[in-house]
């Protein structure tokens, strides 16, 4: 991808996502052939696995059985139950926004980190991001190397193109490529989570994507890329992927049940919430075959 500032114009807030139009769209419907769905987000809950510096899940009822058998009337009959969720934005399945993060205080399409504000982005805000449909396309290097990733492990651009061989396919633009590192499924075998020690992308592997012109790129750890870092290095490729190329991020996508049926190219669907000024959203992928 070409990373120089602009690609889409000055005022241009969405990034790579501008690679998905309808041919995209079509070529994507065009992929389902058994009609088999799958949800690629995790469950959200009160005992979801959670980095330390975030709040997990916090869920109320509003009101439930309990308020009718303590002696609540109803209306006509009428009963109902209600509730409410305070989460983070950057919790279990989730995109990055294109103000999630940057360097020389300068965002995405060279917009000002000043248009990130305690009352939220005024720039690149998940609800300027479209809802997605496009062309997925499933990376699986537990399927390659046969087992999970170990933590710290980062996928080489080597590695990568293996994975687009056994996926028998070459990228396209507008793609959405799915990671499946088998972080997540390790925490499922009783693991503690380690978000300091993930395997995931190294900069070769991100650039590579980036230079194919891929719109979104995702994974089924934290981080997407691999922890820690290279030395003197902070999140590099969030940096590279993010702020110079435009390309959101998902995170902690569930993959495992997609690796087992084999895909390897499916439509894929995702919208996120429209959170005004919102740096990230939890987001309920789909991916049809």
């Amino acid at each position: 991808m070409n990373d120089m500032p602009h690609r889409w114009g000055t005022e241009d807030e969405i990034g790579a996502l501008n690679l998905i139009g309808p041919a995209e769209v079509c070529r994507a419907a065009a992929l389902v052939g058994q009609g088999r769905v799958f949800s690629l987000a995790q469950q959200i809950s009160r005992d979801m696995i959670v980095a330390a510096h975030r709040p997990g899940v916090m869920h109320f009822m509003n009101r439930d059985g309990g308020d009718y058998a303590a002696g609540r009337k109803s209306r006509g009959g009428f009963q109902m139950a209600e509730d409410t969720v305070v989460m983070p934005l950057h919790l279990g399945t989730h995109f990055d926004a294109l103000c999630h993060c940057w360097y020389d205080d300068t965002l995405y399409n060279g917009f000002s980190a000043n248009d990130v504000r305690s009352d939220g982005a005024r720039r690149c805000g998940i609800d300027k991001m479209p809802p997605i449909v496009t062309r997925g396309v499933l990376l699986d290097a537990v399927r390659v190397t046969g087992s999970p990733l170990t933590g710290g492990f980062t996928i080489s651009a080597a590695l990568l193109k293996e994975c687009l061989s056994e996926a028998g396919t070459d990228l396209l633009p507008g793609d959405a490529v799915l990671i499946r590192t088998g972080w997540l499924e390790s925490q499922k075998r009783g693991e503690n989570p380690d978000y300091n020690t993930e395997p995931g992308l190294g900069i070769e592997a991100a650039t590579l994507l980036a230079d194919a012109d891929v719109a979104v790129i995702g994974a089924d750890n934290y981080a997407v890329e691999a922890l820690p870092f290279p030395e003197g290095q902070v999140f590099p490729v969030h940096q590279k992927l993010i702020r110079d190329c435009g390309i959101p991020l998902m995170e902690g996508l569930v993959l495992e049940p997609l690796g087992s049926a084999g895909a390897k190219t499916f439509l894929f669907m995702a919208a996120p919430l429209p959170v005004k000024g919102g740096t990230g959203s939890p987001v309920n992928p789909v991916a049809v075959l």
